[in-house]
């Protein structure tokens, strides 16, 4: 067109920008908008709005802010825009604030804003704001599309809702690849892998194809259910349905394997893949070390990860738990040295409950919350009720050289067992408890949880890094396999 002397308007601008956003390449799209400006089209509503859109999508927040800022006239677009751009990058507060004024603006949103907000509240656990957003949704009618249906399955699956999700997925008439793809993830974090099978099929039998999302989350349920023929089974499907399987994929399958134990296996599928092993992969292999205490398989996985390059503090915590977990505390603590020298620090152990407007947080030993007084006596009194029926310290959890009776004072404090406590002293008899945690459940938490569900007649449901965990009457939903 340029070379043709034909000059761009507000419809050939916006498709250029969209381009940009699509491959992410800021560098093109600021030249664009460069060229917008000379010409006179930078206060254009469309073109400004297109310009917010490619900059939120290439991940330069700042700009597209100043973009935002200085548009004589704002319209959906531009406002959508925006928000998904800080959503994307983990800014939930200023995501929410600007919705918010939105609202109040009296702007008209769409499908794309309510599915942009509503995801920043699943990521962000926030269960009662994402409830209201879902009422919105009805009074607008936008409750139909599949857009939103995702983000809402998205949203009470992560909050531990799984039920709500199944009913969102029911309700909405057509159902696109995004709302599939969103219900078998919901179905494998809550161990619900029989559904994730028979949705697969149910795919399959109406002609919808899947795609690399779809047998990465089959593969995960596979995996966190111990099913390793079936995980070999669809991992060999993807290629029957056009789909190459990618270092995701092929970490999957090794998690798959090293949690079963299978650790010599997934070494020979690492060794057979067609690209460079990732430290996802790696990382997947290093976690069946740490489960089945293989220190020596571990220590040779550090290796070919440090040859990688730099890595994450993840990495170094999975190697040095491994050591510790095999009563290796000497090369644990080198381990963790090591992470210090890099200037890294360990992701500290949080565990957080919803109550009304208020998200109350803990960690390890925390006594900063106003109620930790009467969450520790609680805590003392259960000990007892829980000694009753059986329990005992299983201090293997505590990956630290200290003595007895410390292992059992620190592993008595986690901060799930806090954030549960504060939950039973709150809640109303009738409500399940849901706790939110950011790092994987230990194994002696895991124990004592389900006796506390016994104790207490409670439902507790506990959401980590990897999975969700429904405990109930003694028993939880992962059947001890996470």
């Amino acid at each position: 067109m340029l070379h043709n002397g034909v000059t761009p308007d507000d419809h050939i601008f916006p498709c250029a920008t969209k381009a940009c956003g699509i491959l992410s390449d800021y560098r093109i799209g600021q030249s664009i908008h460069c060229f917008a400006f000379k010409i006179g089209f930078d206060s254009d509503v469309f073109v400004g709005s297109s310009l917010v859109d490619m900059y939120a999508k290439c991940g330069n927040i700042e700009i597209a802010r100043k973009v935002f800022d200085q548009m004589p006239e704002r319209n959906v677009v531009s406002w959508s825009g925006m928000i998904y751009g800080y959503a994307q990058m983990a800014e939930d507060e200023e995501a929410l604030r600007l919705f918010k004024l939105a609202l109040v603006e009296g702007l008209d949103v769409n499908d794309f804003t309510f599915s942009s907000v509503i995801r920043v509240c699943a990521n962000s656990t926030l269960l009662e704001l994402g409830k209201q957003i879902h009422g919105l949704c009805l009074k607008t009618s936008y409750d139909s599309s599949s857009f939103i249906g995702s983000a809402l399955i998205s949203l009470y699956s992560k909050c531990g809702l799984v039920e709500g999700a199944y009913r969102v997925f029911n309700e909405v008439p057509v159902r696109n690849l995004g709302m599939w793809n969103a219900m078998l993830i919901a179905c494998a974090q809550h161990g619900h892998t029989e559904k994730v099978f028979g949705s697969f099929k149910e795919m399959e039998s109406i002609g919808m194809k899947p795609n690399f999302i779809t047998f990465l989350c089959v593969l995960y349920a596979c995996s966190h259910a111990g099913l390793v023929p079936e995980g070999k089974f669809y991992f060999d499907l993807m290629k029957k349905h056009g789909v190459e399987p990618g270092d995701q994929h092929y970490a999957s399958l090794v998690d798959c394997l090293g949690r079963a134990g299978k650790l010599q296996e997934a070494v020979q599928v690492i060794e057979k893949m067609p690209m460079q092993p990732t430290e996802s992969v790696w990382g997947a292999l290093l976690t069946g070390c740490r489960i089945h205490k293989n220190t020596e398989l571990a220590a040779y996985v550090a290796d070919r990860v440090f040859e990688l390059g730099p890595v994450s503090s993840g990495v170094h915590v999975l190697l040095s738990n491994a050591y510790a977990a095999a009563g290796r505390y000497q090369e644990a603590a080198k381990a963790r040295k090591m992470l210090r020298d890099k200037g890294v620090k360990k992701e500290t152990g949080l565990s957080w409950v919803e109550e009304g407007n208020k998200v109350h947080t803990f960690a390890a030993g925390d006594r900063s919350h106003s109620k930790s007084k009467e969450i520790y006596e609680k805590l003392d009194e259960l000990g007892d009720y829980m000694e009753q029926a059986g329990y005992v310290a299983d201090t293997n959890y505590v990956l630290q050289q200290v003595a007895g009776q410390e292992k059992s004072e620190t592993i008595r404090y986690h901060s799930e067992r806090l954030a549960i406590v504060f939950a039973l002293i709150t809640f109303p008899p009738e409500r399940p408890i849901r706790v939110m945690k950011n790092l994987r459940v230990c194994g002696d938490c895991h124990n004592a949880i389900k006796i506390i569900s016994k104790c207490t007649k409670r439902v507790i449901i506990v959401r980590d890094n990897n999975r969700f965990h429904r405990f109930e009457d003694g028993k939880c939903s992962c059947g001890d396999y996470w």
